[in-house]
């Protein structure tokens, strides 16, 4: 038998194994989509949740874009149900009987972030008289920036 030298061992150990293919890893791929559908899924349903497909926005051809720096809303949904000729209002999914009722959750968010604003997206058709009340209690809770959500017939909705 042959010894090896040292040079020669030193050789021997210095070669790589036959290249292997390249495996594409799946798992971390589907981890990485599961994590950005879940955020794109949360910042949607809270915009989808404020907004209320039931209103028809009035129109305004000198609408202006909503600001992006707004550091927080309240968004007030008036629909205007035209069987009963009455109004009906919703905050954050929730259900007020009259324009009153709303004084306490508006005052508390006010309280919470005293920068913050109220939106108002009434349907075309609520009455002026209504939309009165409803301000009026916007007043008493303390607000000092109320902004009308309306639609360009050019563009998409402005706030």
């Amino acid at each position: 038998m042959a010894r090896l030298s040292t040079r020669e061992k030193a050789d021997k150990e210095r070669k790589y194994p036959a290249e292997i293919e390249p495996e594409f890893q799946i798992a971390p791929m589907i981890d990485i989509l599961l994590v950005l559908l879940v955020f794109f899924m949360s910042i949607s349903s809270t915009e989808v949740l404020q907004s209320n497909r039931t209103i028809s926005l009035p129109v305004a051809a000198d609408a202006k874009p909503a600001s992006k720096n707004s550091p927080g809303q309240v968004i007030v949904n008036i629909a205007w149900l035209p069987i009963t000729d009455d109004g009906s209002i919703e905050i954050s999914g929730k259900s007020y009987p009259d324009a009153n009722s709303i004084i306490p959750p508006i005052a508390a968010a006010i309280q919470a972030n005293p920068v913050a604003r109220v939106l108002i997206r009434a349907d075309k058709n609520v009455k002026w008289e209504y939309m009165k009340t409803i301000m009026k209690a916007v007043a008493q809770a303390g607000v000092a920036n109320v902004t009308f959500s309306v639609v360009n017939k050019d563009e998409g909705p402005a706030h």
